[in-house]
């Protein structure tokens, strides 16, 4: 839909109507300090729609495309083949004009896919039940350590030091306005994880503990220990998963004792679309759904004996009072819920455990070309498609170079912990069952030269 500017008499005929002198008054309660005093800097008042076009498309060019170059990123987004036929399901009728649950009876389509999707998670994280999605990834982690608080009456939370750098920092911003108290454990460049320090930080305050599911330098940490240390406190286990797509190789984090478990479900059927939209995955023990943010579509019939689907239970703060809710950011991502649960069932359960196999396998064939490289080294001898490998230098500089030689090398556990000079070698890598044989080459032969020194 086009953008239809407003005429100066529009402008003043409407704030005539609500009594207002002038478009100013309608910010009066922001403070003035945080108010523009005036035009921004260096950004142009208006341009015509051609011009802008223009610049945008000149911006967009210089770009490196996740489709374009040999690409390793990971660090919580990862790059899969997303079957076509996906694309094609999400704009059937039955979905696409019924997209929001708010009239469950008149949304059908959607509230059906929503209770397969729950079914899907609950599955692959090995939880009683699931939610109809969140947000993301990180407001989900957060969510879970709002309902572990309510659940055991304590507000001591334990991050991880494997838990990825972003989400704790969402964990750290919102709990500035709840008072919770956020032990964060530090990250360190060693091949296992901090299962020790973990559970030597639980004590009798602690409401949570929360664990990446492999963590954040491809490590998959002992989940059993950390639940039975934990438990033994009185204290819940948060598992967080931003690779959903490793749960068809290792064990669901639910059957090793996390009583939630959380993550991201970009990996499957939502493409990286240079950040977002993204999906929150949350799942839990029956026994605390009471507690669960977000929404819960249900199965029942109708009054003609005919399946139907309702919203079974929906506790955030735009259905119910504010002092009821459980949450007031648990927005429903039903799209990309929606391409999740096509792509997880075209896939099955066999088709999950063979795309895991083969990230796998990707993953090994990177670990096995790279570490021939002198000066490059690996730091942990497990992992699932993702792995930290160690440099003889900065990994930022390295990968800076990288792309400029149109290679996508990774992410630098520098740029993720910039306050930590000694990450500042790590570099992630990740493979996925889009790379090639030909990528992984070209990676190493770019990085053997950019180690070297040898000009592009």
């Amino acid at each position: 839909m086009r953008y239809l500017p407003l005429t100066d008499a529009d402008r003043a005929a409407m704030l005539d109507v609500i009594g207002a002198a002038s478009v100013d008054d309608l910010f009066i309660d922001v403070p003035a300090e945080a108010r523009l005093s005036g035009p921004v800097e260096g950004l142009p008042m208006h341009a015509s729609e051609m011009a802008v076009e223009r610049h945008m498309s000149a911006l967009a060019g210089k770009n490196l495309s996740a489709g374009s170059v040999p690409f390793f990123l990971g660090a919580g987004a990862y790059r899969h083949h997303v079957p076509a036929s996906v694309d094609h399901i999400i704009q059937r009728g039955e979905f696409l004009t019924a997209y929001t649950p708010y009239q469950p009876e008149i949304a059908q389509g959607t509230l059906q896919v929503l209770f397969e999707f729950q079914t899907q998670v609950a599955r692959l994280f090995g939880t009683d039940i699931a939610n109809a999605s969140m947000y993301d990834g990180s407001t989900a982690c957060w969510e879970a350590i709002l309902m572990a608080a309510r659940i055991t009456r304590k507000d001591r939370a334990i991050l991880s030091g494997g838990l990825h750098p972003h989400y704790g920092e969402v964990v750290r911003t919102m709990a500035k306005f709840t008072e919770d108290e956020i032990a964060s454990l530090s990250c360190e460049l060693k091949g296992e994880p901090d299962d020790a320090a973990v559970i030597a930080a639980i004590d009798d305050k602690t409401s949570c503990v929360v664990v990446q599911y492999p963590d954040i330098l491809g490590r998959v940490p002992d989940l059993a220990a950390i639940s039975e240390a934990a438990h033994a406190k009185g204290a819940l286990v948060i598992a967080v998963v931003t690779e959903p797509v490793a749960l068809g190789m290792i064990e669901a984090p639910g059957n090793l004792g996390a009583d939630i478990v959380v993550g991201e479900g970009q990996s499957l059927g939502v493409g990286l679309q240079f950040g977002g939209p993204y999906l929150g995955l949350f799942g839990c023990r029956e026994k605390f759904v009471r507690q669960m943010p977000g929404r819960l579509c249900g199965e029942t019939v109708d009054a003609e004996g005919k399946r139907g689907f309702v919203l079974t239970l929906s506790t955030r703060e735009q259905h119910i009072r504010r002092e009821k809710a459980t949450s007031n950011i648990c927005t429903n991502s039903g799209l990309c819920a929606l391409a999740f649960s096509i792509h997880l069932t075209l896939l099955g359960g066999s088709g999950l455990a063979q795309l895991a196999a083969v990230n796998h396998a990707r993953t090994q064939a990177v670990v096995e070309r790279l570490t021939q490289i002198p000066g490059v080294s690996l730091l942990n001898d497990a992992y699932f498609n993702e792995v930290t490998l160690v440099l003889p230098g900065d990994a930022r500089e390295v990968l800076r170079e990288l792309a400029d030689r149109k290679v996508l090398g990774g992410v630098s556990l520098g740029r993720l912990f910039p306050a930590q000079e000694d990450l500042h070698n790590g570099l992630l890598v990740a493979a996925t069952e889009t790379t090639t044989d030909e990528d992984i080459e070209t990676l190493a032969i770019e990085l053997a030269a950019v180690l070297e020194g040898v000009p592009a």
